[in-house]
């Protein structure tokens, strides 16, 4: 962030050393590094939950697809379940018309072979 070396240190020292006195120079460093761990560790703590937010953001993605990509195969198996079931229903339709057609034609050839329904001998 700055680039400060050892002679601008030193400088820095030398002017609060002149300026603040023997007596609060201490002080005010332990303030000032306080200071200074408090920026710090708040620092850190934003970067570690942006990046956390980030990471969560990434994860979130590819289930975000995976759930879309589960859904259009849900759709599409329901879609293809319903195009069986109209089609059974059709074939289970002409299935009895065609037992209809044979049953009828059954009983009415079964009439037409058994003589128990006409009159026995009154010619």
């Amino acid at each position: 962030m700055f680039d400060v070396g050892f002679a601008e240190l030193l400088f820095l020292s030398l002017i609060a050393l002149l300026v603040l006195g023997p007596e609060r120079l201490p002080k005010v460093a332990r303030t000032l590094g306080a200071l200074t761990r408090k920026a710090r560790s708040s620092w850190l703590s934003l970067k570690r939950s942006i990046d956390e937010e980030m990471r969560q953001q990434d994860l979130k993605e590819p289930v975000d697809s995976m759930r879309k990509d589960f859904q259009s195969t849900v759709d599409e198996f329901k879609s293809s379940v319903d195009e069986v079931k109209g089609s059974a229903d059709e074939i289970r339709g002409s299935a009895n018309k065609l037992r209809d057609e044979v049953v009828g034609k059954d009983s009415a050839s079964s009439n037409k072979q058994n003589p128990s329904t006409e009159p026995h001998g009154e010619q």
